[in-house]
């Protein structure tokens, strides 16, 4: 179970877009618990049915394959809830560095396109709308810890740029929308996130070493270890944002955990909790991998009333109790 922050008011109708992803089904989950009507809309790029399977026969759920990239009305598509939408959550797009390397016009699509329409979603039904967007836009940094006011250190047409950009862009799109329409619009810039649900081979540091541990294989650390990463579990990053969709801020508003980790002592962290004989075995780096990532949420405390509680050791244990739950199964 998600649980919900008691400052955030209950929104009638949510539509989610990318909500059977990792995180947006975590999002429809919380939604439904705090006694939203949800629409979840996703084209099954990366999102899967099982993530929501759960939600399948709950009053007030509402599943439409669809690619945002294209124009779409909830409503149009029949959807079941009652009332028209008071909030859309932007969550379509692949996040993890396998999925938008194997996809990068569709993420620069969906990145603009889709923002675009899901931005006219909102503004046909006056909603407000919260673009999820990401540390990524940071790059790899030359500020540290990195606040929102930092623009930035990215490289534009590097293999990474398909994913930075078109995140940024969706910002840029977001803000504008504010500027010239007046819209009740918001950004989040969501910092590494991790928990259940997350699919083993998508590429990120931890479900893989949590998969390469519970199989006894060596755990594939990039370049020397030394890399940092802050890691926020999925609960936590979830009040984050709805935190943020029950506020009138625009942002960006960081939402993530300040505390960092190396890869190599995650890693060996993983290897304690999972009990795994396996060893490490460092690997070439990626281009354009950030050396540090951590954000600095002074605004997301004063704002949102909003900080991470889950320590890194629970999450994750939690996270490989999934991990083995899905291997029995």
């Amino acid at each position: 179970m998600v649980s919900t922050p008691h400052s955030v008011p209950r929104f009638r109708h949510a539509v989610v877009t990318g909500g059977a992803g990792f995180l947006g089904s975590h999002l429809c989950t919380a939604l439904l618990e705090s006694g939203s009507e949800v629409t979840c809309v996703d084209d099954f790029c990366t999102g899967r049915r099982e993530n929501v399977a759960h939600l399948a026969d709950r009053p007030g759920f509402t599943l439409i394959e669809a690619d945002i990239c294209h124009p779409f009305d909830v409503e149009a598509s029949a959807s079941g809830a009652s009332a028209p939408p008071d909030l859309v959550l932007n969550f379509a797009s692949p996040a993890s560095p396998a999925d938008y390397l194997r996809m990068p016009l569709h993420t620069l699509e969906t990145g603009s396109a889709g923002t675009r329409n899901a931005l006219a979603l909102a503004r046909r039904y006056g909603a407000r709308f919260v673009h999820a967007s990401t540390s990524e836009a940071y790059g790899d940094p030359q500020e540290h810890p990195q606040s929102e006011r930092y623009w930035g250190h990215v490289n534009p047409v590097g293999p990474r740029s398909v994913y930075d950009e078109a995140k940024r862009f969706g910002e840029a799109l977001t803000a504008a929308e504010a500027r010239s329409r007046g819209a009740n619009v918001g950004i989040v810039r969501l910092f590494n996130t991790y928990g259940p649900r997350m699919r083993g081979y998508d590429g990120r540091a931890v479900p893989t070493f949590v998969r390469q541990a519970l199989a006894g294989e060596e755990l594939t650390v990039t370049g020397d270890g030394r890399q940092t990463r802050s890691l926020a579990y999925v609960d936590d990053t979830v009040r984050g944002v709805l935190a943020m969709a029950g506020s009138e801020l625009l942002g960006p508003v960081n939402i993530g955990n300040p505390d960092e980790i190396t890869m190599q002592h995650l890693a060996e962290l993983v290897i304690e909790l999972t009990g795994s004989s396996s060893g490490l075995r460092f690997i070439e780096r990626p281009s354009d991998d950030p050396a540090v990532r951590c954000p600095d949420i002074t605004l997301a405390r004063g704002k949102l009333q909003w900080e991470p509680t889950v320590p890194a050791r629970e999450g994750l244990e939690r996270t490989i109790a999934w991990f083995r739950g899905q291997a029995a199964g």
